[in-house]
C-alpha cells in the first residue's frame, strides 16, 4: 500500500481533483442548465491545462513510487524474495493506464485534429480503466494477511467499482448532471479514504486496539500491520466502517455546501419543470394582456 508519505500526497491529490471537478460542473450546470453536458476535463483560467498538468505529475509520481517499492523486499514471508513485487507492478501498470489517459486528454485538448477525442469516448475508457482498478484491488483484499489493509483494498475497490459505473452514465447521458457531481464526490471520498488508510496502516496512535506493526519491520510492507486475535480484527474492521460513514457523511455536506456558494455566486434562480411567464409592468400592459369579457344576456345554452 506504500508509506505514509505516499498516501498524504495521494489524499491531497484526489481531494484537490474532486473539489475542482465538483465546482467546475457546478458552475456549469448553474450557468446554464439546460445546454450542460459533462466534461472530462475542465480548463483552468490560466493556464488552461494546469490541472492536466498536475495529474500527470502526479501519476508519474505514483508509478515511480510502486516500481521503487517492487525492488523492496518483503522480511515477512519469504525473507529477502520480493513476494510483492507482482501487486506493485500491478499498482504501477493501473496506474499507467490513467496516465494514458490524461495524456489522451491534454493531446485532444491541445491538438484537436491530431486526436479528436469526444467526451463520450473519454468517460467510456475512464470507465474502464476504473473497472480495472477495482477488479485488482479486490484481487488484493482476497489476498491479504492483515485484515486493516484488507478492509482498505476493500473499500478502494467498491469506490472505483461506482467510479466506473458513473462514468459509464456519463458516457451515455452526458446532460446527467447528478452522475458528473457524484463522480466528483466519489474522488474527496477517495482521497479521505487514502488518508485513513495511511494513518490506519502506518501510525501507531491510529491503529486499533489490539492491532499493531510488526517490529522487525522499519516501514509498511504487504501485511506489516496485524491483529493479534479474531475479535481485534472484528474490531479494528468496525471502526474503518464507521471511519467511511463519517467521511462519506462529510462529503455529501461538502457538496451541498458548494452547491449552495457556488449557486449564490453565479446568482442561479430557482429553476423547475415550468418557468413562470412574465408579469404585466405596468397598468397600460395590464390592459392589453386581459380580455375584458362582457355579460351575454337573453341567450339560451
Amino acid at each position: 500500500m506504500g508509506s505514509l508519505v505516499y498516501q498524504v500526497i495521494s489524499s491531497v491529490a484526489l481531494l484537490t481533483l474532486g473539489m475542482y471537478h465538483l465546482i467546475s460542473t457546478t458552475r456549469n450546470f448553474l450557468k446554464s442548465p439546460h445546454t450542460y453536458v459533462a466534461k472530462p476535463f475542465h480548463p483552468f483560467p490560466y493556464p488552461r491545462r494546469l490541472p492536466l498538468y498536475l495529474a500527470i505529475l502526479v501519476l508519474l509520481v505514483a508509478i515511480t513510487h510502486h516500481l521503487l517499492l517492487s525492488a523492496d523486499s518483503d522480511p515477512l514471508l519469504r525473507g529477502a524474495t520480493p513476494v510483492h513485487l507482482l501487486v506493485s507492478l500491478q499498482s504501477a501498470a493501473t496506474l499507467f493506464l490513467f496516465l494514458l489517459l490524461a495524456l489522451a486528454l491534454l493531446l485532444a485538448d491541445a491538438s484537436p485534429a491530431l486526436l479528436p477525442l469526444p467526451a463520450d469516448l473519454a468517460f467510456a475508457l475512464a470507465s474502464a480503466v476504473f473497472l480495472i482498478h477495482a477488479a485488482l484491488a479486490s484481487a488484493r483484499a482476497s489476498l491479504q494477511t492483515s485484515a486493516i489493509e484488507a478492509k482498505c483494498l476493500s473499500v478502494s475497490a467498491s469506490l472505483s467499482s461506482v467510479s466506473a459505473l458513473l462514468c459509464l452514465l456519463l458516457a451515455a447521458l452526458p446532460r446527467l448532471f447528478p452522475a458528473d457531481a457524484a463522480l466528483a464526490a466519489t474522488f474527496c471520498l477517495r482521497g479521505f479514504w487514502s488518508l485513513q488508510t495511511g494513518l490506519s496502516l502506518y501510525v501507531d496512535a491510529f491503529i486499533p486496539d489490539g492491532c499493531h506493526r510488526l517490529l522487525d519491520v522499519k516501514s509498511g510492507v504487504e501485511g506489516s500491520t496485524q491483529c493479534d486475535l479474531e475479535d481485534s480484527k472484528f474490531r479494528a474492521v468496525a471502526i474503518l466502517d464507521l471511519a467511511f460513514l463519517i467521511y462519506a457523511t462529510f462529503v455529501v455536506l461538502i457538496v451541498l455546501v458548494t452547491y449552495a456558494l457556488v449557486a449564490k455566486s453565479v446568482g442561479a434562480r430557482r429553476l423547475g419543470s415550468y418557468e413562470a411567464l412574465p408579469t404585466a409592468s405596468s397598468t397600460a400592459d395590464a390592459n392589453h394582456s386581459h380580455i375584458q369579457m362582457k355579460a351575454l344576456t337573453g341567450t339560451q345554452a
